[in-house]
């Protein structure tokens, strides 16, 4: 029993470790491969205020793959553990222990929050706002910046600034 209890331990482990979404596929300065040696519109802008804030990103993908990888760890747990009485339960415990770990799996959340910036903006005498992913210090406000513009009402204001290393200990 007391196995049992350190195999599922592990297959709960093992389905949440890394299982967080980056959302670096959003920063304003990641662009899909189509986007890449085609022309977009680009204009620049006077960034006003920078302000950190958080966006919400799917998390699906990471979601399925624990719910597969707690999913088989289980089995393979749970079959281990019933083998040492026979094979019927084996089998039991191999599903039992798939059940399990892929319910272990399922506890992802379907979206995650990342590190965003709400950037205030000039342009022709009027003030917008973006919501980019990104640091603070990625952009400097009174700077100017370059704003792209990939698909109707997508704004990507390129960061104007950059972010100090972190400090080695």
């Amino acid at each position: 029993m007391k196995m049992l209890k350190h195999c599922l331990a592990l297959t709960v482990v093992a389905s949440l470790v890394g299982c967080q979404a980056t959302g670096e596929q959003y920063e304003s300065d990641v662009f899909d491969a189509s986007q890449v040696n085609t022309q977009q519109e680009a204009k620049t802008v006077k960034i006003l205020t920078v302000s950190p804030t958080k966006i919400k990103v799917s998390n699906e993908k990471n979601k399925n793959a624990a719910m597969m990888v707690g999913g088989v760890l289980g089995a393979l747990g749970g079959a281990a553990l019933g083998a040492g009485k026979n094979t019927d339960t084996a089998i039991v415990g191999g599903v039992a222990g798939g059940g399990a770990g892929a319910l272990a799996g399922s506890m992802v959340n379907d979206t995650t929050l990342v590190p965003g910036v709400l950037i205030g903006y000039s342009e022709s005498g009027k003030i917008y706002t973006s919501a980019q992913v990104g640091r603070p210090c990625n952009f400097e406000v009174g700077g100017i910046s370059l704003m792209v513009m990939t698909m109707s009402n997508e704004t990507r204001i390129q960061p104007n600034a950059t972010c100090p290393e972190p400090k080695k200990s």
